[in-house]
């Protein structure tokens, strides 16, 4: 019994801890420490004997009366005592420091509080059966430490919680702890702990679940019901089937946040997508018209590459696009091999863009990123209408093709080097000469393969024309045998 281990009860206390706790309550009215004294002697048989719940009961009557007293370091004395007594039983401990923890709102000033938070988290530590309650203690003073204004504080606490690891602890809350973490190393700018944090919930969780029917709900909780008639008290507890949808919209309302901070505007518009695929948004016309403008923002304002191009190519493709008309005139311009004059796209669509918190074509004292974002989509313009010119021509003059990109020769130089290092298109300048090459010189190997490969093809079209000939002559000798059979 030494570690605490519960075993079966040697003697059943009940009868004296109802006799003797209003006794001892009635008791600590005139003389709390005889009261105390008088519960500790039946606590320390009911102890040894391991009658869990009469311990349990004596445990929160004794730090109940300590409380009732005034006395809040008489308290914190006795929920230290009680603890470290000689096999103690997880079990009644577990339920005194749950009964301490509601003391906690009924202290009168933040001293007395804290002390007793401290207290409660020194009990708690390195104890894997109550690392659940030392969960709450600490978020309650990460709580007012966010209060006071001390940010810094309150995350280094909060943060030094691995709840991930706790398994007693249901997921939701698990989720709900992480998702604080975050939230505090965002206010306090530390971008790296927060992006290390959120990576460790899954978003599995979160999936959105096919609509059931009334007779799986009901097979589903009869099921769930006879699971917790079968689990043990060391078991997790079982997961409930709570609508995360809060849960989602925070996290990703997070994510969107870091990818932001970030540039990274691909994975903004994936968190976005996500958004999207929740019933919530979906039967709100406000946030459905909102979040459907940002997908196409950003998606827009990704770097070109494979996966940009073919997530541009689906998202064009969702007939929900109707709802934003502008947006979808812009992205449907993305999607054609098409020069777009970005004189005419920021005429077009910029007062409509810059009417959003999303882009501002001056910069911006609250969002210096919006101005950044106009920017940005202004480059995406000019190598779009690079990837054109370079799919239609072969060699271009250098002052023609600043006239089709309305830009001065060092921007032009400068937008074709970057997309030439990104190997989205190839491209020589001859600056002597001022022409742009973008065709690929190709070596012998190269042109003696594409002549035998067209050269395959027509020998496989005339192999085909032969035998088509074949087959109608074949046919035109039949028709006349039959026209005579039938005469």
């Amino acid at each position: 019994m030494a570690d605490g281990q519960l075993f079966k009860p040697e003697k059943d206390y009940t009868k004296e801890a109802d006799k003797q706790i209003p006794e001892a309550q009635e008791l600590a009215k005139s003389n709390v420490q005889a009261a105390l004294e008088k519960l500790s002697v039946l606590e320390k048989q009911a102890r040894q004997a391991s009658d869990l719940a009469s311990t349990s009961r004596l445990l929160v009557a004794i730090i109940t009366i300590s409380k009732d007293s005034g006395d809040w370091s008489l308290l914190n004395e006795q929920i230290l005592l009680l603890s470290k007594k000689h096999g103690q039983l997880k079990q009644a401990t577990t339920k005194m420091v749950q009964v301490a923890m509601l003391f906690i709102t009924e202290a009168s000033d933040q001293e007395k509080k804290l002390s007793l938070i401290e207290t409660l988290r020194t009990v708690t530590e390195g104890k894997i059966f109550v690392e659940v309650e030392r969960a709450r203690v600490t978020r309650i003073l990460s709580d007012m430490k966010k209060e006071q204004g001390d940010l810094n504080a309150a995350a280094d606490i909060l943060c030094e919680l691995q709840v991930e690891t706790f398994g007693s602890m249901h997921r939701r809350e698990k989720t709900e702890f992480i998702l604080e973490q975050v939230a505090l190393c965002i206010e306090k700018g530390d971008w790296t702990q927060a992006g290390i944090l959120s990576r460790k919930i899954g978003i599995k969780y979160f999936s959105r679940k096919p609509k059931r029917t009334p007779e799986q709900i009901e097979k589903d909780k009869k099921e769930r019901e006879e699971k917790e008639k079968n689990r043990s008290i060391d078991d997790p507890p079982l997961e409930s089937e709570d609508d995360v949808t809060d849960l989602k919209l925070r996290y990703y309302e997070q994510q969107i946040t870091l990818a932001k901070h970030e540039d990274k505007y691909l994975d903004a518009c994936k968190h976005y997508r996500q958004v999207l695929d929740t019933e919530s948004v979906e039967e709100t016309p406000e946030q459905l018209h909102a979040v459907l403008q940002r997908v196409i923002y950003y998606i827009l304002l990704a770097p070109h590459d494979n996966e940009q191009s073919d997530l541009l190519h689906r998202i064009n493709a969702d007939t929900r696009n109707s709802l934003v008309p502008e947006e979808k005139e812009l992205l449907n311009t993305f999607t054609i091999p098409e020069l777009m004059r970005w004189p005419i796209v920021s005429g077009r669509f910029g007062p409509h863009l810059c009417s959003t918190d999303v882009f501002s074509a001056s910069p911006d004292q609250q969002d210096p990123k919006a101005h950044t974002r106009w920017q940005d989509l202004r480059k995406r313009v000019i190598e779009h209408n690079v990837r054109v010119i370079a799919k239609y021509y072969t060699r271009i003059q250098m002052h023609r093709l600043t006239q089709l990109l309305d830009l001065d020769e060092e921007e032009t130089e400068s937008y074709i080097s970057s997309l030439v290092t990104a190997k989205t298109v190839y491209a020589k300048i001859d600056r002597p000469a001022r022409v742009v090459t973008f065709a690929k010189t190709r070596d012998a190997d190269e042109v003696l393969s594409e002549w035998s490969g067209s050269m395959k093809s027509l020998l496989g079209l005339l192999e085909r024309i032969d035998h088509l000939i074949t087959k109608e002559e074949m046919m035109a000798r039949i028709q006349p045998d039959t026209a005579v059979k039938a005469h």
